[in-house]
């Protein structure tokens, strides 16, 4: 991507509206079972300094820290940070939450043991900068850990069912991330171990396709941003869109939603 300072600023503050709109972090909540366990299986030790890059509500923050390790979240939305601070303080928890820009970290160069980034850093615009980052403020012998939705699962459709109604932002798909060819690309030449694993997060509502379109479209900054896009007819095509997408792949038959979502897990060593 080489945007223009002008044309990167107002794209920057495109993201930044998208993503704080809405409230991510009630639709989390169905995500919240696959966060722990994709945490779990990082293994991370108590006393580590693990940094949560695009942390949104604190969802890998807040459960590192209850293991005894030294968190820090990152994201470049406001609200969704104050809404982490009010859950660390709600627990009676020490995290360190910043308002900041994944491409630009406030943090010195080889700061953490761990950083992770579930479903985060994905969809900053520029892949390379954002990539030297993860690398500076990782120490050396430290784990870079990524989990990114992959193209052909299903949150790779839904992207492609919202963007068949809007277009997305002009920049290089957040989907490429999960794209083991581009992953290695990006950071196999600046780490000594990449290993990389398909996996699946589990989203589970009390709610059926058809609620759970509404509840997406009204807290999920880029379903909410779409639907204000769009007119009456085009709304109507998008939601029945999205519900026919939910009910396709809904495991459940009790009037609830549950499904899987394909997510490529990056471990790399610096």
């Amino acid at each position: 991507m080489n945007a223009q300072p002008n044309e990167l600023e107002t794209l920057k503050d495109r993201l930044k509206a998208t993503w704080s709109a809405g409230d991510y972090g009630r639709v989390a909540r169905g995500l919240e079972r696959s966060a722990e366990d994709f945490l779990e299986r990082i293994g991370v030790a108590a006393g580590d300094d693990l940094l949560d890059v695009a942390c949104g509500t604190g969802q890998i923050a807040i459960p590192a820290a209850r293991t005894g390790a030294h968190a820090t979240g990152l994201d470049l939305a406001e609200p969704w940070i104050d809404r982490a601070r009010e859950r660390a303080a709600e627990e009676g928890l020490d995290i360190r939450f910043d308002v900041g820009d994944a491409e630009r970290m406030p943090y010195d160069d080889a700061r953490f043991d761990v950083v992770v980034s579930l479903i985060g850093v994905m969809f900053a615009p520029r892949p390379e900068v954002v990539t030297a980052e993860l690398l500076r403020v990782c120490r050396p012998g430290g784990r870079i850990v990524l989990g990114n939705w992959t193209p052909e699962g299903f949150i790779g459709r839904f992207f492609r069912t919202v963007a068949g109604h809007v277009p997305p932002p002009d920049m290089p798909s957040p989907l490429l991330w999960g794209n083991e060819d581009a992953v290695r690309e990006r950071l196999g030449p600046h780490v000594s171990e990449l290993r990389l694993a398909r996996r699946n997060l589990h989203f589970d509502y009390a709610m059926g396709p058809a609620d759970l379109t509404d509840h997406f479209i009204e807290l999920f900054g880029p379903t909410k941003m779409a639907w204000d896009a769009l007119d009456a007819a085009g709304r109507s095509a998008l939601k029945s869109d999205l519900v026919e997408l939910w009910d396709s792949h809904n495991e459940a038959t009790d009037g609830s939603t549950r499904l899987h979502a394909e997510i490529l897990k990056v471990v790399a060593v610096r």
